[in-house]
Formats: structure tokens, C-alpha cells, sequence
């Protein structure tokens, strides 16, 4: 497989263009024919404000094709992936009714009835079959809303692409819905390479089976195109032959598939007018808008998707910004360039190269034309601050530009915010990304026609006692014109409120002035203490991501969690972390046990620390539905008295305790798990904890 030499900016094309289809379709999803066209006419840009819709929404559509492909980080960048390993990625981010699916109910929802599948011990592919699951559910859109990013992954190698896609497809379909992923995933991969359309389409076709109802639905499109110039009449002839009504099922992929054609046909390869004939055409809009937006991403490039040649600004409003809510945490709030950063490197390890790290692997480093990766003006700002990405001689860097009076001008970004807010029908669920006791640095640079020096502070927003945010920030460094510098801040202990934005504070600058933002990153262990804030809030305990049968918010002295059958968890951290202490002061009521957890990675990776029935001290690691005992020591615990463990993980060794004792210790050679976040783990039982603390070792 040859890596494209504009390999990084068509992979964050495409992710543009699925993340726009989605925002764009996502308000009216499902909708009929008639009352898009009567309540929106041609939909032409974003219409969630008439739907009192946030715009950056929760979506299976994203979160499913962003973390699903989290199988090649997490069992190996390789072709021989098997549907297997991508089930268990299924299971290892996914929490039950509340994160990534449509929880319709078993023989309804194809994807709850392959999770329910996956969960009762039925591996992939049988957990997504025909025979198991019945045609109607075996044959929904699910497979085919989740699948680009195995195209991605595989430029202009379209046959690795449809191996991957019928892999991935099959953990929750079958048949016809395997051809309709593959085809998408074919034509995403081949469009590194290719500009034709129809060549993709051909393409694609010769990888499925010219008896299968989606090669059909695809020559029928193209017949009817070839001889119909409006595109409404085509999308009757869909519904006559490939409608809802034909299937007797929720959401069928022939049906949206057709659709999914009909808007690459018609739109003329303009990204704007593919995606509002996709959108106008109805059906799972949504879906099919993102499967277009994708496609035509990858195939014409950023320029097709911005406003020169679309004729509408798609990425101003979006700025980057997405979530991917599963149950590890610490990925949820997160953007475009980041999430294609990583697809880019995934391709280039499938195609055995070293991975590229943009600017010493900076977390936000602007390195594609118009990224921004979440950084916006703060509404004090809105009117007087512009925020833009630009070229610069050694590179791309952000541009913070003064357009207006005032004080102080801030520029951030999202790094937590509390589940239950801003969400579109999916769950919000996700803990911050950075914490106390890790360092900020930024690298900023003054414009040499600066009229004045400017100040510049690095800026946190965090939550307060009234679980509203306050703005913290870093004595100001003066910039004269041109000057460049470095700016650090450990950030200090805020009493367990959790941290919710980071970005810049301009002060005493000229209108016009320009500062720019070359990168802004952290990556160090925090030191950070989880525990009741003495001024109060509730926050502390939303930046937690919950996996467990009830979590009580009331209590302020104790985070406590209940799970009534097997083991349930909370968790927070990201996957940066490698070698820290983990320590968790907890009581147990009525449990089997309960504890703590180190390089947490989603419920199925992790290392675990319990006290167990009857009288044990586990130590144990749980990966992909094995747990296998380290190290286990005696001891007689009781419910009701404070216990104090600790886990310190450094490298593959491990020591554990209770107090400041060693009681156990391990080594681990084998598949170890090497960086993640915590989590508190509870048996059939209550654990009610006081302080759980993270700390750099030595």
C-alpha cells in the first residue's frame, strides 16, 4: 500500500465531511419526504436552530466509526483483523444503554441485538448473522453508517478496505448489509486514487455479488440518472422499487443506500448540492448525508468543502468539534484534526511506516488548512476577537486577531463537559482530558506589525462551587512585535474541581493585533486528587465516566456507587497515561468486592486491584473477557472501615498495597497493557469512596 503524499489532509477531509453530513441531517432524521421539503425547503446549510437543535451533537453515526476502528490500535495494525477482535472492541467501549448505539431492543436494532449477542458469549460474525438475528435485522443501515474509516485506513488499496468492512460489518449484520459497507468503504479507499465517480462505482461493484439486491439498487440509480435530469423523480423510482415499505423493517440499508447514490449522482460532485439532494431525499438523513460528505471529502479535498467552491462556510460553525462518548472517558471531547490524525497513522502503520507526530506530537497543532481544532473566541469575546487558521512560512499556526475594544480577549477549547449537557438524543458521557498537576505549553509568537506589546496568559476555565465555570490563569508574559516565546503553567490543585476548557488571555493589545498559536499541548502525569470539594459542588463526581447500575449525586462526603449484578466501574484519565500511582480511599457495603483500577483502556483493559470474598487481595489484569491472576495475598476486610489501596504501575511492573504497605507485586510480559486512565470497580455491592488521588511515581 502506497501512503499519498496529501494522505493527512484527505483523511481529515473526509472526517469533515462525515461529521458535517451528520450535524447537517441529524434534526430532521427520519423525517418524511414532504415535511423536510415543507418545514425547510432545500436544505442547503445547517438547520438546527429552527428545531431548538444544538448544532455539535451526539451521534452513532460518529462515535460508531470512530471507536469501532480502535480495533487495529488495539489488537494490532493488521490486515489478518479478525471480526472477533473487532467484537470485543464492541464490548470494550461500549456501556449499555447508554453510549455509541440506538438501543432499540433486541430483534429490532440490529446493533443492540448484536451487542446482546456479543454479551451473552456469541463472538462475531455469528453475533451479527442472518441465521441468529432473522433478514429484517440482519439487513438494517447499521453496517454501512460506521464504516468509512476502514477506507480511510487503506488508501488506494480497495481490496484491503472490503476485507476490513465485511469484518467489521459482520459483528452486527449480514448479507446485502455487508455489500452496502463494503461499497462504501471500497469507494472511500479508492478515492485517494481515483476522481471519477462512476470509476468508483464500477469499482466497487466488482467486489460484490452482481446477483445482490445493493448491486441492483446501484445500476438502477445509475440507469435512472443516465436518462432523468431531476433528481426527485429518480428518488420516487427508489421508493417504488427500494422503499421502506418493501423491507418491513426499522431502517433498511437497500433503501438508504439508493439514497447514499442518488445524492453522489446528482450532486455534480459539489459537496454542497450532493448532501441537499441526500438530505431533501429523506430517509435516514443523517446517515446518508455522512456516508456523501465522507466520500466527497476524501475524493476532492478540503477546497471542495470550503466555502470558495461549496458556496457555504460548512467548517466555521462546526470548528473541528466532535465527541465520541464510550466508556473510556478520556477520548470524548475531541476534534476533526485529532481523530484524523489518528486514522492517518493507522494507515501508515498497516502500510508499515513510523507514524507522523505534527510538530513533536503537540495535541493541538493546526496543521491542516482551516483547523482549529475547537478553538473558538469565549462569548465575551464573539464580537471582537477573530480565530482563524493560516499559513505561515514554517508551517500553520492558529491566528488570534483583535477586531474590537476591550480588556481581555480568550481564545479556548473543550476539554470536559458535563454529561447531560448539549446532547442530541445520545448520551454525553466522557471526563476531562487534562488534570491538575500536569504542565500546559503553549508556543505563541507576536506579529511583527503589532501596533503595541501584547500580554498573553494562558487561560483554564474550571468548575466552581455553583458548578458554573471561573476562568484561572497565568501571570501575563509580554510579547513585543515579533517576539516568540514558550509559555508553561503546572497547573495547580483546584480542590478537586474538574477543569473544563484551556486556551490563551490577550491583554492590553491594539485593534488589529495579531498573536499567533503555533501549538498547545500537556503530556505528563497529573497529580490530582478526586474528592468532595470543601466549598462544595457536584461536579467532581459528572467527571467520571459511569458504568454502573446507580451512581448517588446527592451524598456530598462520598462518591458512591452501587452495581446489583457482576462488576460495574467508573473511570477517568486518558490513554497518555503510562507510570503513575493510583491510590483510592473507599469503604464496602454488602459487596462481593470492590477496588481500583490502573492503565484503564474501557471494561475489557484494564489492571485491577479488589478486595475480595472471602478475606483476598487481587491483583489481576482483565483483557478481552480473561482475567489473569498476577498476585493474590490473604486479607481479612470488613464492610464498613476506610481502606486505603494503592496501584503503582511502572512500565510492565506493578506493586500494590494497602496504607503505605507492599502486599503484592507482578510483572507483566505478556500482551501488557502499557498506558491508560483509572477507574473504581465494584462486585455486587456499594462502594462509597472519599479520595481517589493520581500521582507522578518517585
Amino acid at each position: 500500500m502506497t501512503i499519498p503524499t496529501d494522505y493527512a489532509e484527505r483523511v481529515y477531509a473526509g472526517v469533515l465531511g462525515k461529521i458535517i453530513g451528520v450535524y447537517l441531517g441529524r434534526p430532521f432524521e427520519q423525517w418524511p419526504y414532504e415535511r423536510i421539503a415543507d418545514t425547510f425547503g432545500d436544505v442547503n446549510y445547517y438547520v438546527h436552530d429552527k428545531v431548538n437543535m444544538p448544532l455539535i451533537v451526539t451521534d452513532d453515526d460518529i462515535t460508531g466509526t470512530f471507536t469501532f476502528i480502535r480495533a487495529l490500535e488495539d489488537h494490532g495494525p493488521t490486515s489478518t483483523l479478525s471480526a472477533e477482535e473487532i467484537g470485543w472492541t464492541w464490548l470494550n467501549y461500549i456501556i449499555e444503554n447508554r453510549t455509541i448505539l440506538w438501543w432499540g431492543g433486541l430483534g429490532y436494532a440490529a446493533e443492540h441485538t448484536a451487542f446482546l449477542r456479543l454479551k451473552a458469549g456469541i463472538p462475531a460474525p455469528r453475533s451479527g448473522s442472518l441465521e441468529l438475528n432473522g433478514w429484517q435485522v440482519a439487513e438494517e443501515i447499521g453496517s454501512q453508517i460506521f464504516i468509512e474509516g476502514w477506507g480511510l485506513v487503506a488508501p488506494g488499496n480497495p481490496a484491503l478496505a472490503a476485507q476490513l468492512a465485511a469484518k467489521a460489518a459482520s459483528v452486527s449484520h449480514d448479507r446485502e448489509a455487508i455489500y452496502g459497507a463494503q461499497v462504501i468503504a471500497i469507494m472511500a479507499s479508492q478515492a485517494f486514487i481515483e476522481r471519477d465517480l462512476n470509476a468508483l462505482l464500477d469499482l466497487a461493484l466488482s467486489f460484490i455479488p452482481a446477483d445482490s439486491e445493493i448491486a441492483r439498487c446501484i445500476i438502477d440509480v445509475r440507469l435512472w440518472h443516465a436518462g432523468e435530469p431531476d433528481w426527485r423523480v429518480t428518488r420516487q423510482k427508489i421508493v417504488e422499487k427500494y422503499g421502506y415499505e418493501r423491507y418491513g423493517t426499522n431502517c433498511p440499508i437497500v433503501s438508504n443506500h439508493a439514497i447514499v447514490i442518488l445524492g453522489l449522482l446528482y450532486g455534480d460532485d459539489n459537496f454542497s448540492k450532493s448532501l441537499q439532494i441526500t438530505c431533501n431525499a429523506a430517509y435516514d438523513t443523517d446517515c446518508n448525508a455522512a456516508n456523501v460528505g465522507a466520500i466527497l471529502g476524501i475524493k476532492n479535498g478540503l477546497s471542495a468543502i470550503d466555502r470558495e467552491t461549496s458556496g457555504q462556510d460548512w467548517r466555521g460553525p462546526v470548528a473541528d468539534r466532535l465527541f465520541l462518548p464510550t466508556a473510556e472517558g478520556g477520548s470524548c471531547f475531541t476534534d476533526a484534526l485529532t481523530v484524523s490524525g489518528k486514522l492517518v497513522n493507522l494507515g501508515r502503520a498497516l502500510a508499515g511506516l513510523e507514524p507522523e507526530l505534527p510538530k513533536n506530537g503537540a495535541r493541538y497543532h493546526f496543521s491542516q488548512p482551516g483547523s482549529v481544532q475547537g478553538f473558538m473566541a469565549v462569548e465575551e469575546a464573539r464580537q471582537t476577537l477573530d480565530v482563524s487558521n493560516v499559513a505561515r512560512d514554517d508551517g500553520r499556526a492558529l491566528q488570534l486577531r483583535v477586531m474590537g475594544e476591550g480588556e481581555a480577549w480568550d481564545a479556548a477549547t473543550d476539554t470536559f463537559i458535563l454529561s447531560g449537557s448539549g446532547k442530541g438524543g445520545y448520551d454525553l458521557v466522557g471526563n476531562p482530558s487534562v488534570f491538575s498537576g500536569q504542565t500546559l505549553r503553549a508556543e505563541v509568537e507576536a506579529a511583527t506589525d503589532n501596533l503595541s506589546p501584547v500580554r498573553v496568559a494562558l487561560l483554564l476555565f474550571r468548575y466552581n462551587a455553583n458548578d458554573e465555570l471561573s476562568a484561572e490563569l497565568t501571570p501575563p508574559t509580554l510579547l513585543e512585535s515579533g517576539q516568540k516565546t514558550i509559555l508553561e503553567w503546572k497547573i495547580p490543585d483546584f480542590d478537586g474541581h474538574p477543569i473544563a476548557k484551556v486556551g490563551l488571555r490577550l491583554m492590553d493589545a491594539s485593534v488589529g493585533d495579531v498573536v499567533f498559536l503555533d501549538s498547545y499541548s500537556w503530556n505528563d502525569e497529573p497529580s490530582v486528587s478526586f474528592h468532595a470539594p470543601l466549598v462544595g459542588g457536584s461536579a467532581w463526581k459528572g467527571a467520571w465516566v459511569n458504568a454502573v447500575d446507580t451512581q448517588i449525586r446527592w451524598e456530598q462526603q462520598y462518591h458512591t456507587i452501587i452495581q446489583n449484578r457482576g462488576r460495574g466501574l467508573i473511570s477517568t484519565g486518558t490513554p497518555d497515561w503510562k507510570n503513575y500511582r493510583a491510590s483510592a480511599r473507599f469503604k464496602l457495603r454488602a459487596a462481593q468486592g470492590g477496588g481500583l483500577a490502573v492503565r484503564y483502556g474501557g471494561l475489557e483493559r484494564y489492571y485491577g486491584l479488589m478486595l475480595r470474598r472471602p478475606g483476598l487481595l487481587t491483583l489481576f489484569k482483565r483483557r478481552d473477557g480473561v482475567e489473569t491472576m498476577l498476585a493474590e495475598v490473604a486479607f481479612d476486610w470488613e464492610y464498613e472501615p476506610l481502606y486505603n489501596l494503592f496501584l503503582n504501575a511502572e512500565g510492565t511492573h506493578l506493586t500494590a498495597g494497602i496504607g503505605e504497605q507492599i502486599l503484592l507485586s507482578a510483572t507483566d510480559t505478556e500482551l501488557p497493557l502499557l498506558s491508560g486512565g483509572i477507574a473504581l470497580l465494584i462486585e455486587e455491592g456499594c462502594l462509597m469512596a472519599q479520595q481517589v488521588t493520581v500521582a507522578p511515581l518517585g
